[in-house]
């Protein structure tokens, strides 16, 4: 699919070098699961079961919005290097617009992302809308003093 790398802007540290690009505020970066979030949980060890699932409309609706608002749309998934094709083929099939795919995420749940940016975490509980802001608490590095 197409990439954003045209509207990363470049970023310096406080000795001017250079560090990793950013998306401009207005531009989110989803990383969005597939298996139990899209469609219906199925396990690598049961890919044929992959080619008949169908996706949840509501995440096919709203990825898409997402999308077409110039959102980077990307698909972050345990399922393995060796299942991405049929993985492409079923988002294709059903109409998913989307930037990249990364297979691998590790297994298990119980996910604690530790990043040098921001990372919102949204946990999917059954159908997907339009985001809203709610404040919850989360676990923070303790401030050094």
């Amino acid at each position: 699919m197409s990439g954003h790398s045209e509207h990363l802007q470049e970023r310096f540290n406080e000795k001017g070098e250079r560090t990793s690009p950013l998306f401009p505020k207005t531009v989110k970066n989803f990383l969005i699961d597939i298996d139990g979030t899209i469609c219906d949980d199925i396990p690598n060890e049961e890919p044929e079961r992959m080619v008949t699932t169908l996706p949840y409309p509501d995440a096919l609706k709203i990825i898409n919005k997402w999308y077409s608002e110039g959102h980077r749309i990307t698909f972050f998934t345990s399922r393995t290097e060796e299942q991405r094709k049929l993985t492409e083929e079923w988002l294709n099939k059903h109409g998913f617009k989307y930037h990249a795919i990364v297979t691998g995420k590790p297994r298990g749940g119980n996910y604690h992302w530790i990043d040098n940016n921001i990372v919102k975490a949204t946990r999917f509980r059954g159908k997907f809308t339009d985001l809203v802001v709610k404040t919850r608490e989360v676990e923070v590095f303790e401030d050094p003093e």
